[in-house]
């Protein structure tokens, strides 16, 4: 089973590899990785996907709380969040087939960043299998380069009526009077 980890921890050098370390020193496998700065400067989120069953994931989260510079473990997997990847791809475009792959851009919500004389860099974010999809759309017009985020995710605001997501075109939803835009 697939499960996102959300940890809480001190913005402070090492933590990272601390955390990456106490990974790979047990043989856990990383999916996907993502850090950055919490609403408190003190603070720093990483967002963690493994796979493995109940008994995999408890033994991860009971690990990560052991190191000190964590302030706190949740498994967000089975709550209701929004979750998002963020890619830049560059593919061969020559003027003569620019339409065809912008309306490509345009169909998955992406936008056109960089436009060279025969390549164009594309921006997309979204649910994993968007990108995924995106991508796969990409491949016959020559990928050249591409460069993903891990996945960052956030818990819903629970006790609010849900809704079609407006930004992707996959089953997400988003709370009322909220966008994920």
């Amino acid at each position: 089973m697939r499960h996102v980890l959300s940890a809480l921890v001190q913005n402070q050098p090492g933590v990272l590899a601390h955390v990456s370390g106490m990974f790979a020193s047990r043989g856990f496998n990383i999916d996907s990785l993502a850090v950055g700065e919490t609403e408190d400067p003190h603070l720093s989120r990483i967002t963690v996907v493994v796979v493995g069953d109940d008994r995999v994931l408890e033994q991860i989260r009971k690990q990560l709380e052991k190191i000190v510079t964590v302030v706190k473990v949740n498994d967000i997997s089975r709550e209701d969040n929004v979750e998002r990847d963020l890619m830049l791809i560059k593919v061969d475009a020559p003027p003569a087939r620019r339409a065809e792959l912008q309306a490509l851009v345009d169909i998955f919500r992406a936008r056109t960043v960089d436009v060279g004389p025969d390549q164009m860099m594309v921006e997309i974010s979204g649910r994993e299998q968007k990108l995924e999809a995106f991508i796969e759309a990409m491949r016959p017009h020559g990928i050249r380069e591409l460069a993903r985020t891990g996945r960052i995710a956030l818990v819903r605001n629970s006790h609010l009526p849900k809704h079609v997501d407006i930004d992707d075109e996959t089953d997400d939803e988003t709370v009322v009077g909220h966008s994920s835009l």
